[in-house]
């Protein structure tokens, strides 16, 4: 038997390492830009902060769309990737773009809550929690819509214009896990997936071929 004050102790440190992975650390630091230029061991240290300038904080590639796809949706995701500046700061942001009647399929983010902010247009909007209830509406201009981390959300451009919408997250990858693709472009065994959703190996085969034409080949 372990003496109780150890037991408690490890239950106090695996609490706590529990919670430490549910978010991105603290940064230690105002802001950290990382110094591509001197990579060591895989990482990147910061850039010297006396040869910083605006520039380095400021991210012009959302002022257009990206590339609709043949769902309708053009988004421009913007982590530490593509913009050092979010560096440490746990957060990054996306520019989504529905064409008329355009969607955003069901999907997550799992490391992540999502704030959306329309900024034109007129969006069905979502998401389902854990018990299976949806919590949906039709958001405009000017709305706000929170996605807790973690629950499969989705939106539709159900206006007469094309929509914009401004996301943001509490995470520098938030991740994104797109139900379709999770579930049918993935590789799962076809018999799980027959058996799992009461479809035909014909049927699976059809939904693999239109979202997926290469790998159906």
């Amino acid at each position: 038997m372990y003496p109780k004050f150890l037991v408690l102790l490890l239950t106090n440190f695996y609490i706590f390492c529990l919670l430490a992975l549910a978010s991105d650390p603290d940064p230690i630091q105002d802001f950290c830009i990382p110094n591509t230029r001197k990579s060591r061991y895989n990482f990147l240290p910061c850039k010297n902060s006396k040869l910083l300038t605006p520039d380095d904080f400021i991210f012009p590639g959302v002022k257009s769309p990206g590339n609709f796809s043949d769902t309708g949706l053009a988004a421009v995701s913007v982590s530490p990737t593509i913009f050092p500046g979010l560096n440490t700061l746990g957060m990054s942001f996306v520019r989504a773009d529905l064409n008329i009647g355009g969607i955003n399929p069901p999907h997550f983010h799992p490391r992540a809550t999502e704030i959306a902010y329309i900024l034109r247009g007129k969006i069905y909007s979502g998401f389902i929690d854990s018990n299976n209830r949806v919590f949906s509406k039709v958001i405009e201009q000017g709305d706000v819509m929170v996605f807790p981390r973690g629950l499969v959300h989705f939106q539709m451009n159900v206006g007469k214009i094309p929509a914009t919408i401004f996301g943001c997250f509490n995470s520098q990858n938030p991740g994104n896990m797109k139900i379709p693709a999770t579930i049918f472009g993935s590789g799962i065994n076809d018999e799980l997936l027959e058996k799992a959703f009461g479809l035909s190996l014909k049927q699976i085969a059809i939904i693999r071929r239109k979202f997926f034409p290469k790998k159906a080949r």
